[in-house]
């Protein structure tokens, strides 16, 4: 085992104490203050970042993320558009998605929120979406994690190299988590379990207020948590979310009592939501080929839908699923002609095309898309891999570079990249893409025998060189911070 695995593993061994300590068990019945950024003493927002970096790169290796274009960029501009609205924010944010059936959301270190695509399937409408997010970000804002670990530290003899360790167990595998949680000695604490009420208290409160001024229905909370009080009320094992954010009568009430303060208003149910959920049902979930064509065609013949274009658009994805897909196309046409730029009617299309190797028709109809859109995230990644599948992947190269300096957290364009130096035959630079790409994952050993690799390749060019002499250097020494941790 190297020893930033080794790293790893004590980190994940290590996490039985943390997230568990301050998840909620109950709800307090008294009005709190707004307990604001209170000074934390043992982190400082440098710190919380660089934590949030090392934890980020430990989940992409673990955890099963999603990295589909349409879908990350839908979720990253609703979490942007509630961020807008939110106080108190001292670090950029970063939204990402994980395949997992459970309800669940969650926060921490460096604006990093991530996404349970349970959590898609199981909304009504993007207010309730919205609402779940908007609790997210205040626990950011409000620095709850931070705030928990120093005032557990204060009263426990857990280090907080104990407690750190303890989030991203709970975050990757919360089932290991939750069984290690409950032979702590933390969640006996009377102090640090009030405590954590007062942050789900501030949570709800603030994130309500995120809710209304991004201008989404202040009711989603409320009905979300009814949905879900209900559907879970009798059962023995309650999703995960129930479990760090438990729903007691009072905090559904609470929420309907905040709700009614606001201004009464009629807020329409957004259709990129309904299609993000359709493109999770048919691809990212446990519905089977069969299920999910069964599904649509239901709702198409007894008209249960929130928009037909959503029911048609899912049919269309579950046919091209079945490998159906010139009915698949046929139905993807007919909603291009109506909304000829929406992004997830011009991604599908770009798959049926290149399925069919009309790669060129496929870069016409992306080359014009980007004159509208030229930072999208689905633009930019289809008209990539078009170029690399067409044989012009030196076309694609400053595409993805661009895309790399402006996110420099996803993995995607980094990976095509690397196809695109292969293809053009740069293997220096072929292997400089693919350690980038290794060390978002940890992977620094990894990451560093590319390097390796792409020096030797690299003797007549010395900028290059240089160039990599100095990102080996970076490389250990994260390697040896996520040692530390």
């Amino acid at each position: 085992m190297s020893k930033v695995n080794k790293a790893k593993s004590l980190v994940a061994g290590a996490l039985s104490m943390a997230l568990f300590s301050i998840a909620p068990l109950g709800f307090a019945n008294n009005d709190l203050p707004d307990l604001g950024t209170a000074a934390v003493n043992t982190f400082s927002l440098e710190k919380e970042n660089s934590y949030g970096d090392a934890y980020m790169r430990v989940i992409r290796s673990s955890a099963p993320m999603l990295n589909d274009p349409v879908l990350n960029q839908y979720l990253t501009e609703l979490g942007n558009r509630l961020v807008a609205h939110a106080t108190g924010v001292k670090t950029p944010f970063y939204f990402f998605l994980l395949r997992n059936d459970e309800i669940n959301a969650f926060a921490f270190f460096g604006g990093h929120v991530g996404v349970h695509t349970g959590l898609f399937l199981n909304a009504d409408n993007e207010s309730q979406l919205a609402s779940v997010l908007g609790h997210e970000i205040t626990h950011v804002t409000q620095r709850h994690l931070a705030r928990s670990l120093e005032a557990q530290q204060k009263s426990s003899p857990a280090t907080i190299a104990g407690l750190l360790g303890a989030i991203l167990l709970t975050i990757a595998v919360p089932q290991v988590g939750m069984a290690a949680m409950a032979t702590t000695q933390a969640l006996a604490t009377q102090a640090q379990i009030n405590y954590t009420r007062l942050h789900e208290k501030e949570a709800d409160r603030i994130g309500m207020q995120i809710l209304v001024d991004a201008g989404f229905d202040p009711n989603g909370a409320a009905d979300f948590f009814s949905k879900l009080a209900t559907r879970y009320r009798f059962t023995t094992k309650p999703p995960q979310m129930l479990l760090t954010h438990p729903l007691p009568e009072s905090r559904i009430a609470e929420a309907r009592n905040r709700a009614a303060q606001y201004p009464h208003r009629y807020v329409a149910d957004n259709l990129d939501f309904q299609l993000a959920k359709a493109r999770i049902q048919v691809r990212f979930s446990s519905y089977s080929e069969e299920a999910a064509l069964a599904l649509f065609n239901d709702q198409i013949r007894k008209n249960s839908y929130q928009f037909e274009e959503a029911a048609l658009y899912g049919k269309a994805l579950a046919l091209l699923r079945a490998e159906k897909a010139k009915e698949s196309e046929i139905i993807i046409d007919k909603l291009l002609a109506k909304d000829p730029n929406n992004l997830f009617y011009i991604d599908t299309k770009t798959d049926l095309l290149l399925e069919r190797h009309e790669h060129q028709q496929a870069i016409d109809l992306l080359t014009r898309e980007r004159k509208l859109k030229p930072t999208s995230q689905v633009i930019n990644i289809n008209l990539a891999n078009a170029l690399i599948e067409n044989g012009k992947a030196k076309q694609a190269i400053p595409l993805l570079e661009d895309m790399i300096f402006l996110d420099k957290q996803n993995q995607l364009p980094l990976q095509l990249l690397s196809d695109a130096y292969k293809q053009t035959g740069n293997r220096a630079m072929e292997h400089f893409a693919k350690a980038e790409t290794m060390a978002l994952a940890a992977d620094y050993d990894g990451a560093i025998d590319q390097l390796n690799f792409a020096y030797r390749l690299s003797e007549k060019n010395p900028l290059q060189l240089a160039k990599i002499e100095a990102r080996i250097r970076q490389f250990k020494q994260s390697k040896k911070q996520l040692e530390l941790l």
